[in-house]
């Protein structure tokens, strides 16, 4: 400013423009300061222009009694600035209007999201900070949506299995309940006693069962998997399963067979759980073939890994069924699913097991029977 109006007129331009911002800028802080209890933005835009205005046109008229302009010059110059004052009021209120109605747009969309209504996406035209937070709300509206569906499945699922247990436990209970009582009864002979306690065995140990697979198939969904994974020889495994199982097998005369080479890979699991999973596809496979039927248990190599399959010659899974077979207390068949034998979570278990060591398990096609079979990883050699 000196090089223009020499040392002693820009000292006094320097100040008088001081005197003219050091206001404007203070009310605008203030102003910001109080955004909190303004309400409304249009309401607090127009109210800081309007100050904004206002103390410039006090700064001019000052500095204008200071600098000896005419009288004429400083209306001019303050209509002018009263002129730029309403130019910036209205473009920054075209401005604001778009901005507000995004602002609404999120708010309602919000709104309908705590009122579990949301189910309208937050759509805005613009593509600034605002499109980002609707993108941010449709996608915690989506979020909230999928959490809910499945806190749903949750309850119900809870619900279902709790009605599935008290059926399962309450027949057993039933029973021993009228067998304790025959039992102690003067009327029972020694023979009919022996009889009813041979049956309340059976009862206490299906409900053990039941309450085995409930603790496992409860640990494995929690994730509390403490098993020490090791080589198994899967040829070694299946030929001992299968050879306990042959008893079960030839008093409803079955025929159990082995298929799996001696050669074939170990794979990385744990063996008792791998023969938990054996037994109960074979129990199941057995249960559900006729007599003079046939149950497999084969193995294999596959590209990714090794394959263990049960095959029976049974009566099959409906095709209305497959989708299911493995959902817990699930038996399927046209009758009552309550009326099968077992408590329906031994697949369940299977499958829970398998996945715990990075598998799958599956209903293969077949022509005739079932076909189980499931994945597990190859030891990798040391």
């Amino acid at each position: 400013m000196a090089s223009v109006y020499g040392a002693d007129q820009g000292a006094v331009t320097a100040g008088l423009l001081l005197l003219t911002g050091a206001p404007v800028l203070g009310l605008a802080h203030a102003l910001a300061r109080r955004r909190s209890r303004e309400g409304q933005l249009s309401r607090h835009l127009a109210a800081g222009i309007g100050a904004v205005v206002g103390v410039t046109l006090v700064a001019v008229g000052v500095a204008a009694l200071l600098m000896f302009v005419s009288a004429h010059d400083a209306f001019t110059l303050g209509l002018l600035l009263v002129f730029a004052g309403i130019l910036a009021a209205r473009s920054a209120g075209l401005l604001v209007d778009g901005v507000l109605e995004d602002v609404e747009e999120l708010r309602s969309g919000l709104r309908a999201v705590g009122e579990e209504a949301g189910d309208v996406p937050v759509s805005i035209g613009a593509r600034d900070e605002l499109a980002e937070l609707a993108r941010a709300a449709n996608t915690m509206a989506t979020q909230l949506g999928e959490r809910e569906a499945e806190r749903d499945a949750a309850g119900a699922a809870r619900r279902d299995l709790m009605a599935a247990v008290s059926h399962d436990l309450r027949t057993p209970l039933a029973s021993l309940r009228v067998l304790t009582e025959a039992i102690s009864s003067d009327v029972v002979g020694a023979e009919d006693r022996r009889r009813y306690a041979r049956q309340l065995g059976v009862h206490v140990e299906s409900m053990g069962h039941l309450i085995d697979d409930l603790f496992e198939l409860s640990r494995l969904e929690a994730g509390q998997v403490e098993w020490s994974m090791q080589q198994v020889a899967l040829d070694e495994l299946v030929e001992e399963t299968v050879e306990a199982m042959r008893p079960h097998a030839d008093a409803r005369g079955v025929r159990a067979e082995v298929a799996v080479p001696s050669d074939l890979s170990p794979a990385r699991a744990n063996p008792e759980k791998v023969q938990r999973v054996l037994f109960n596809l074979i129990q199941n496979a057995i249960r559900h073939t006729p007599a003079d039927g046939t149950v497999t248990v084969l193995a294999e190599a596959v590209p990714d890994g090794l394959e263990v399959e049960v095959a029976d010659t049974g009566e099959g899974i409906a095709p209305e069924d497959r989708e299911r077979a493995f959902e817990p207390f699930f038996r399927g068949g046209s009758e009552s699913s309550r009326t099968r034998s077992g408590a329906g979570l031994g697949l369940t278990v299977c499958r829970a097991i398998v996945e715990a060591h990075g598998g799958r398990i599956w209903l293969d096609e077949s022509a005739r029977g079932t076909r189980v079979r499931f994945s597990l990883p190859v030891a990798v050699k040391g």
